[in-house]
Formats: C-alpha cells, sequence, structure tokens
C-alpha cells in the first residue's frame, strides 16, 4: 500500500475532470503518471481499445456522473456490486473502477517489460496498461464506510501497526525496512497532491492516514525481530502469526483508502439529494 492504486488516480482526477475543474489531457497524464500508455478496451460505441482522453469522454455522454474505487480481496469484495463476472475481474487485480451513472466498471491489466530483479529503477521498466469495461449492477458498494468511520478506524488501526512495529523492535531491522520507512518519509516530505481538485480536505487527510497505516504494514512485514529480512529471522509460524496481526489493520487501511477515493461521488450525490 505505499503505491497508490491505478484505479485511484482514474477515479480521483478521473471525477476532477467530470467536474469541470482539470482539463482532459491533464487528467489523461495525472492517470497514467509514469506508465506508457493506458487504453480502454470494449467500451461502449468503440470498436477497438481506445485512450484515457476519449474513453473518459465516452463515459460521461454514457451518462457517467461519478467514479467509485473497489479494492476487493479473496474474501473482501471491498466496494464490488456485482455482476459476478465483474467480480471475479476486479478480485483478480485487487482493484477497479466503477462509473456511476454509466451501468460500467474498470478492470486494469498491467503489461511491463524491461530488465527484472530488484532495484531496478522504475523508470527503465515499460508499463503499459488496459482497461477492461464491463457491466456492473447498480447496487450500493459493499463494505465502504463514511469517511468519519474511516477516519475513527484509522485511528485505532495506527496505534495497532505501532505497536505491531514496536514488538518487532523495527528500530533494529534490516535493510528492507529501513528503505520502507525511509520511502515512506521522502513521499511525506515531498508534499505530493494527493487525490485531486474537487474533493473535500477530510477525504485528503483520511487517504494520507490511510497510506501512512499501510507503509508501517509493509515495514512490518519485511522487519525481522532479530535485525535480519523476515526469511530468516523468524518462523513460518511466526510469520503467520504476523500476518494474522496485521490483516485486521490492513483491511481497515483499505477500507479508508476507497472511503477516501469515492468522497466525490458521496458528495455530490448527497448535493443532489
Amino acid at each position: 500500500m505505499l503505491d497508490e492504486p491505478r484505479s485511484g488516480r482514474l477515479a480521483a482526477w478521473g471525477n476532477a475532470l467530470l467536474a469541470g475543474l482539470v482539463s482532459p489531457d491533464e487528467a489523461a497524464q495525472r492517470i497514467a503518471d509514469d506508465d506508457a500508455a493506458h487504453r480502454v478496451l470494449d467500451l461502449p460505441g468503440e470498436p477497438g481499445p481506445v485512450g484515457l482522453t476519449l474513453a473518459l469522454g465516452r463515459l460521461r455522454a454514457l451518462g457517467a456522473t461519478g467514479l467509485r474505487v473497489a479494492l476487493p480481496v479473496p474474501g473482501h469484495p471491498l466496494g464490488l456490486s456485482g455482476p459476478p463476472e465483474f467480480n471475479a475481474r476486479a478480485l483478480e487485480a485487487e482493484e477497479a473502477v466503477l462509473a456511476s451513472g454509466a451501468g460500467l466498471g474498470l478492470v486494469p491489466e498491467v503489461w511491463e517489460s524491461g530488465p527484472e530483479g530488484a532495484g531496478v529503477p522504475r523508470e527503465d521498466v515499460h508499463v503499459e496498461v488496459v482497461w477492461h469495461c464491463l457491466p456492473v449492477r447498480d447496487a450500493p458498494p459493499a463494505d465502504v464506510p463514511s469517511l468519519g468511520e474511516a477516519e475513527r478506524e484509522l485511528a485505532e488501526a495506527l496505534r495497532e501497526a505501532t505497536e505491531v512495529l514496536s514488538r518487532l523492535d523495527v528500530a533494529g531491522s534490516g535493510p528492507v525496512a529501513q528503505a520502507a520507512l525511509e520511502a515512506y518519509r521522502a513521499r511525506a516530505e515531498a508534499g505530493r497532491q494527493v487525490l485531486a481538485p474537487g474533493y473535500p480536505p477530510r477525504a485528503v487527510r483520511v487517504l494520507e492516514l490511510a497510506q501512512r497505516v499501510g507503509a508501517l504494514i509493509g515495514i512490518a512485514r519485511s522487519a525481522g525481530g532479530d535485525g535480519r529480512e523476515h526469511g530468516g529471522a523468524v518462523s513460518a509460524s511466526e510469520m503467520a502469526a504476523r500476518a494474522e496481526a496485521l490483516r485486521p489493520v490492513e483491511r481497515t487501511a483499505r477500507r479508508a483508502q476507497v472511503a477516501a477515493y469515492n468522497a466525490y461521488v458521496e458528495e455530490a450525490e448527497r448535493r443532489r439529494g
């Protein structure tokens, strides 16, 4: 969870475009980020794959009033509303975007080429993303909390994650944990823009806290209790126990991410009554 999901970027900047707060070119650039190309396949009215700019315009013409995020994992269909075919695709990708008002959803398929192995610079990897467009059910998304609920749950999750780190003595852990900690600090200090224009300040705050909790989870998973990486530091049973302890914390952080990304649509629907 150190990196924002592609579905989050698509929903956030797509919503800003639908609201007229950014240009189509800026929205497409922000969504693609460092990826080489994004295309949308099987969009109604289009015989082949199209770029993000055309796809977002087509979704608006098809009645889309906002974009929601789903971050499902096995056993937790977070943000999904069906039907089964779409849910299965989203579960495989562990993320998706649902276009409210259009009855459509987008699931990313990521293709990477270039050097392999740890330590390869991100800019040396060529990444292309194909968003598969499928019908979705017009129903409330599964298990998405309100921003207020997410913020309260995150406060407790942050305490729990900090306790896990304390028990693992992460301050003395190996280079993977230290690198994760430094990466989180660098992102925080950079003051990067989270979300997009049009989102309420509370959503920005919740997303930043969710990312902080996610960073702590990554650090806890990589840290060994004796100063080495977990592969040589703990037994299989200890690793399983650690994963079990972190599971509810990670679930809370994912729920909060979805609540933050979906806040634009929720607020717009409240205004419309």
